[in-house]
């Protein structure tokens, strides 16, 4: 096995002390503009690379940012949307050299507790939040940790005290548990999609149909988009004079099961609707199966649209109309922000591109004796 190059090495090779190949590698001063980088010049040649956990005990940069998720692991199986939103992550991050790290977890509870280990092991310089709540604890504990942050999609309302480790302590003195506190409020940098205005695209598309019964099968009831939708639909749908007896939302957990079973639920109503709105794919192409299944043929019966454009709703037979966006540019604008946050930049908010609807085949006025 190749051994490493080490800060002896470059001396040796660049004829200049060890204490001036520390100087130059950590941009500090005490060496010369030409010496720091000849120094640069031999480490490169080399191939030598900072020890990320002597970097950490320095109090520099990681050079990784990381990415928790809270969601049940088997709704994430077919989900095309958070694989879509990584790779964008990771176009940037590549690029910039910088390492993703990410982890599954089962619940924000876990979540925070991450966040609470790789602060105390300086294993991250920041980190990217998805699936802002409301109630959500983890800016207020981010904030106390001092660990920079983007929230991917707008931030919910704040919850309460949270409880957060102390400063690490010095050497020698004796830890001091953490206590519940409630920091105050600090701008915080997101990147987010109007979640409104696509809601509003999808009612104008079906009203406009003719239709009058509407359901929106929801995601999880605990995500703030997920209450931002289903605002958004009831405000949409009472501006056209249908209150909640004709245009609804139902909460799921985003799985294809739930979706499923969602559907064959509102379709065995007496008075079911002729238009489901789903909120990903993987829900709505299950759906459709279930419609077939009940002999409810799309879209001469019911319409359907899905929330995420992806292969699935574009080979799903019929194909389902949907609202495409750019989900790896939203990764991308995220990454771009959380670096310029670790650059020093200021908290600011980014709205990703509007998101489109693209009328398919799986969308068609109601039947004509459909009554409202």
């Amino acid at each position: 096995m190749a051994r490493r190059p080490t800060i002896k090495d470059i001396a040796r090779r660049a004829g200049v002390s060890e204490s001036a190949v520390s100087f130059a590698l950590n941009d500090r001063p005490g060496v010369s503009q030409d010496t720091r980088a000849r120094i640069r010049r031999v480490a490169e040649e080399l191939g030598w690379q900072a020890n990320s956990a002597a970097r950490a005990l320095s109090g520099e940069r990681s050079g990784a940012v990381g990415l928790v998720l809270a969601r049940p692991a088997h709704t994430l199986g077919v989900e095309s949307f958070f694989l879509q939103l990584v790779s964008g992550i990771q176009e940037v991050l590549s690029a910039a050299r910088t390492a993703l790290l990410f982890q599954v977890v089962e619940d924000v509870d876990a979540e925070c507790a991450v966040y609470r280990r790789w602060w105390a092991e300086r294993r991250v310089d920041g980190v990217l939040v998805v699936d802002p709540r409301t109630g959500d604890p983890r800016p207020a504990l981010l904030a106390e940790l001092g660990l920079p942050a983007v929230t991917i999609g707008e931030p919910g309302p704040p919850a309460g005290p949270v409880t957060v480790p102390a400063p690490a302590p010095e050497p020698g003195s004796v830890p001091v548990p953490g206590s519940p506190r409630t920091p105050a409020p600090e701008p915080v940098s997101a990147v987010q999609a109007d979640d409104a205005g696509a809601m509003a695209q999808v009612l104008d598309h079906l009203y406009g149909l003719g239709h009058r019964r509407i359901v929106h099968i929801a995601g999880l009831p605990g995500l703030a988009h997920t209450v931002r939708r289903m605002d958004s639909l009831r405000s949409e749908a009472l501006r056209r004079g249908l209150g909640p007896d004709h245009v609804r939302s139902v909460a799921t957990d985003y799985s294809d099961a739930e979706g499923a079973a969602a559907t064959r639920r509102v379709l065995a109503e007496p008075q079911p609707p002729t238009a489901l709105v789903y909120d990903n794919d993987v829900m709505a192409v299950a759906g459709s199966a279930v419609a077939a299944e009940l002999g409810i043929p799309v879209p001469d019966r019911l319409s359907i649209v899905a929330w995420d454009d992806s292969a699935l709703c574009r080979v799903t037979h019929p194909r389902l109309t949907a609202l495409v966006r750019d989900t790896a540019g939203f990764g991308r604008l995220a990454a771009e922000e959380l670096l310029s946050v670790l650059a020093g930049g200021p908290p600011r908010v980014r709205e990703s591109e509007q998101p489109r609807l693209e009328p398919r085949d799986s969308t068609a006025p109601p039947p004509a004796h459909t009554d409202s």
